[in-house]
């Protein structure tokens, strides 16, 4: 009794609770609650217990404290799926399809997802309030009406939609912040702007890695048709239930059939043999049936998932325009870093020009220095007897050095250094 007990969520806390308007209940309160109630244990927070919101097929939800071994036993789950949602470690986003549940962590989503409930991680992130107030509100408000798809189904669309929705949103700001800032960098050319370019393409960068996981998983359960058909919880529920079922009908039978053999008088081979043949008329009717029912899930399986690869097709294409869209800025950024390096390339090239020309002229200058420092010597030379000789000597070496670096320039427009 107390092994079945700990197999199933304390939904008696929810019966005797009266939760307020937004369907919560105090967690101080379910702590009390849960500590003088019999079955449950108040459990200390440093066990392992967390705080997590179960919403029901009703649309009602309820804050709850439970520990990794509820929620395995509960759920079937393998402990390492468990740490795929543990709020201190940062996992990449991943949906997984196990035998009584789906696992998903979609960014700020991290939750279970049964045939008839949902087992959210409580947190004030905005995504996970929207995540319980609009489920909530879609159960209650189609309560009454016929839905196409499933429950798990309807959970994990909405995880899905709120993922693709919250990243896009985040794509279009940087969109709104990165288009200016480049342009702004394309024309003004400075430290300030380089700096707030690389701090946002390294924003570019992590938000890209984020999408490209989301995508890339849900790209990985539609080439997948296993996995999708593992999800179908609704289908293995009721299989599970119609076997159960059958087992009783077949076990029913046979006691029906032992209890009226003992009752009855010494019978007859023929009477007998026809208490047997009944018995495996019986047993063959059940067997067909069966094989029927497993037919008629397969087939039905296929058209689960086909339902499911269209669901997931639709947000596939949502979030690889996202994806696009990063894709466009990175390519905005390569494009605007070329175009940088081509004007940082061009004001090199004329510095180099600048800096042929200062030598050239450095050289000359050096040539007509040279000359004045020899006839600044004191020697004897015929030279001197004229007044007038050193300042020809002066005239002519500034002509040779104008011939000379016109030669030079002529040089470098006949070589195509630069244009002149």
């Amino acid at each position: 009794m107390e092994e079945s007990r700990g197999q199933h969520l304390p939904s008696d806390v929810q019966e005797s609770a009266s939760p307020h308007d937004s369907g919560r209940l105090n967690l101080d309160a379910y702590v009390n609650l849960g500590s003088s109630l019999p079955g449950l244990k108040k459990r200390n927070h440093g066990h392992g217990s967390r705080s997590w919101i179960k919403i029901d097929q009703n649309g009602e939800s309820m804050i709850m404290e439970l520990d990794k071994g509820t929620i395995m036993r509960h759920c079937s789950l393998p402990a390492r799926d468990l740490r795929l949602l543990d709020p201190l470690f940062i996992y990449p986003s991943t949906i997984l399809g196990r035998e009584k549940a789906i696992v998903v962590g979609l960014e700020q989503i991290r939750c279970i997802i049964t045939a008839d409930e949902v087992i959210l991680m409580n947190s004030l992130d905005a995504c996970v309030v929207q995540y319980e107030s609009e489920f909530c509100k879609r159960l209650q408000t189609n309560k009454d009406q016929a839905e196409d798809l499933p429950f798990e189904f309807r959970a994990l669309e909405l995880a899905l939609e709120l993922t693709c929705i919250s990243l896009d949103a985040q794509v279009k700001e940087l969109e709104m912040e990165i288009y200016p800032l480049l342009d702004e960098l394309a024309s003004s050319i400075n430290t300030l702007n380089l700096e707030r370019v690389r701090r946002v393409k390294g924003h570019l960068l992590a938000l890209t890695q984020r999408v490209q996981k989301v995508h890339d998983e849900i790209e990985h359960l539609m080439d997948d048709d296993g996995d999708m058909a593992e999800m179908y919880l609704t289908e293995k529920k009721q299989r599970a239930e119609a076997c159960a079922l059958g087992d009783l009908f077949f076990q029913n039978n046979i006691s029906g059939e032992n209890r009226v053999l003992s009752k009855s008088a010494p019978i007859s081979p023929v009477r007998s043999v026809s208490g047997v043949q009944k018995l495996q008329r019986t047993f063959s009717s059940i067997v067909t049936s069966s094989k029927h029912g497993s037919l008629t899930s397969s087939s039905s399986n296929d058209e689960k998932v086909d339902q499911l690869e269209m669901l997931l097709e639709a947000y596939f294409v949502a979030i690889d325009n996202s994806l696009s869209k990063l894709f466009s800025l990175k390519e905005y950024i390569d494009d605007t870093e070329d175009l940088i390096n081509i004007k940082l390339g061009n004001v090199q090239n004329q510095l180099i020009q600048f800096e042929l020309l200062l030598t050239a002229a450095t050289f000359v200058t050096t040539v007509f220095a040279v000359v004045t420092g020899i006839f600044g010597m004191n020697f004897t030379a015929s030279v001197f007897d004229y007044p007038s000789a050193f300042n020809w000597v002066l005239v002519i070496t500034g002509i040779a050095c104008g011939f000379l670096y016109s030669a030079f320039l002529f040089y470098f427009r006949h070589k195509k250094v630069f244009p002149l």
